[in-house]
């Protein structure tokens, strides 16, 4: 197995350690929470330029890299919607949101089962990576959020929810519209008779 697809097995892997991190209330558990997720995004970052740099692309590296994103993106989210309000501030995900990116990424991966059995692979595109970053980025600020509220007492306002809600919007938005560009892209290969 070589380097890129160890990282991306790594991110699934992680995810399960986020996710322990965030509902088990040990000291700084948001903190540790923060610092699996940013290291689960920084495989993701990796192993796709690694991957190309060294021509180590593999089927594998293919069908596995956009699964980890998905588990990852979905999982942080999940636990978002599950928890309490964190420094005053109440957590600006739920099923509607959830719902909606979930449904995109089932839609893509259905589109990459359809086309996969034609001969023909679905790449990330521009606005798919575009929607990951966004999306991991939001993420990590608002665990950074988190993880602040352990160390300092702090009381948050209405401005930090309303950043937080243009954030978590503007990632379903791009949800959105990447699902949508990979729909019309490839809808050619969606047989209806």
């Amino acid at each position: 197995m070589n380097l890129p697809n160890k990282l991306t097995l790594m991110r699934i892997v992680l995810v399960p350690v986020f996710m322990l991190c965030i509902y088990l209330a040990f000291p700084f558990h948001y903190t540790a929470a923060l610092l699996v997720f940013a290291a689960a995004s920084v495989t993701d970052a990796l192993d796709g330029k690694i991957a190309r740099k060294y021509n180590l692309i593999t089927t594998f590296g293919k069908f596995a890299d956009p699964l980890a994103d998905k588990i990852l993106v979905l999982a942080a989210f999940a636990a978002m919607a599950d928890l309490p309000e964190t420094g005053g501030i109440a957590i600006p995900v739920n099923g509607i949101v959830i719902t909606i990116i979930a449904a995109r990424e089932f839609m893509v991966s259905g589109l990459r089962l359809v086309t996969a059995e034609k001969g023909v692979v679905v790449a990330a595109g521009i606005w798919g990576k575009l929607k990951t970053a966004f999306t991991m980025v939001t993420q990590v600020v608002i665990l950074l959020w988190m993880a602040v509220t352990e160390f300092v007492s702090v009381s948050g306002s209405g401005a930090v929810y309303w950043i937080f809600f243009i954030l978590v919007w503007i990632s379903v938005l791009l949800t959105i519209i990447s699902g949508g560009v990979y729909l019309k892209g490839y809808a050619k290969y969606i047989e209806t008779k």
